[in-house]
């Protein structure tokens, strides 16, 4: 059985099987993407929290896992070479776990490369300017009396929902008809945008049929349904 306690984040929250991968994380846009991941794969591995409302994500332990203080993070004790891997950002976590398991990726590699350019479409476009949308609609932004930055991130997250939109006329899923991180990667984010962030009006979601087709397909996995649960 692989030990574990040498890396520091197990103090603070032990492994309860350590011999299968962990997954440090918060039911959010971000924090779903490894967890629906790891449901879809069937991957063997055991969930923690990291609560916000204590700022556990600043703590030491979670620190020398992520420095940079976001969730997700995993510890893999079955990494490359049969040795433990700690990762962080959740890109990259998908990625690696698709290169893991040989699924979710295309093999085909000009097709692979087609699905993480639309990984990367929505780590650097898709969830920034969501975040920030629900930030200046839902949360302490609402409150500033100029609408400005708010109405900037509407009109850029209605300019992305028409370029996702576009993309998936005619396609079941962002890939064609190979589900994959891509779809992982995007359709929290679309999913948190129109309810919990509660902006579909706002950024005329009704306007984005395709998108709307490809998110109700997404939720209904079973998969899906099981990782946007984690962790309790």
């Amino acid at each position: 059985m692989t030990d574990l306690s040498t890396f520091p984040i197990t103090a603070k929250w032990p492994a309860q099987h350590p011999d299968r991968l962990q997954l440090y994380s918060l039911p959010t846009p971000n924090g779903v993407k490894v967890s629906i991941a790891l449901e879809e794969l069937g991957l063997p591995y055991e969930a923690h929290k990291v609560s916000f409302q204590t700022n556990d994500q600043t703590t030491p332990e979670f620190l020398s896992l992520n420095p940079n203080n976001k969730i997700p993070a995993i510890l893999d004790p079955q990494g490359p070479g049969g040795q433990p891997l700690a990762l962080f950002e959740s890109g990259a976590i998908l990625i690696y776990l698709a290169d893991k398991t040989g699924k979710l990726l295309p093999a085909d590699p000009a097709q692979r490369y087609q699905a993480i350019q639309w990984l990367m479409w929505q780590m650097g476009g898709l969830g920034p300017m969501f975040g920030q949308l629900g930030f200046f609609h839902k949360f302490a932004g609402k409150d500033y009396e100029d609408k400005r930055p708010r109405d900037r991130y509407v009109a850029e997250s209605k300019r992305l929902l028409g370029v996702l939109n576009q993309h998936l006329a005619g396609r079941t899923w962002m890939m064609g008809d190979d589900y994959t991180v891509a779809d992982i990667a995007i359709f929290p984010w679309v999913r948190n945008l129109v309810g919990f962030y509660e902006a579909g009006d706002l950024v005329g979601f009704a306007d984005f049929p395709e998108v709307a087709r490809v998110l109700g397909a997404f939720v209904a996995r079973p998969a899906v349904v099981r990782g946007l649960a984690v962790p309790a």
